[in-house]
């Protein structure tokens, strides 16, 4: 059995991190890129920012994406891919930040050998 899992982190297109520099505090960085950034330091072995084009999270109405403008609700996905303890330490380093974030962790199985 592999160890690899997929972590994936669902979020409004809205959500914003803490600032951690003076000019934050004017512009809060997205959670998106913010989480990205952080998976690459972590040295986390693949992450991907998925394109929502409709969906819901728990209590929102359903938003769809339309090409003039977008709603802030729109759910926004991220996909961390690396072993399930390394997923597991990212997902506690980064908790408080975290807080309004729905994670779904899946163990991969399939192991292709040639």
């Amino acid at each position: 059995m592999s160890e690899m899992a997929s972590l994936r982190l669902y979020f409004p297109l809205s959500a914003r991190a803490r600032g951690t520099r003076f000019w934050h505090r004017l512009s809060a960085p997205a959670l998106g890129h913010h989480l990205l950034q952080c998976a690459r330091r972590a040295h986390i072995h693949q992450a991907v920012m998925h394109r929502i084009d409709s969906g819901y999270l728990p209590g929102d109405k359903m938003t769809h994406h339309h090409f003039e403008s977008t709603s802030g609700r729109i759910p926004q996905c991220i996909e961390l891919i690396d072993t399930e303890s390394r997923l597991r330490k990212f997902l506690r380093e980064h908790a408080e930040e975290l807080q309004k974030v729905r994670a779904v962790l899946y163990r991969c199985e399939i192991q292709f050998t040639p």
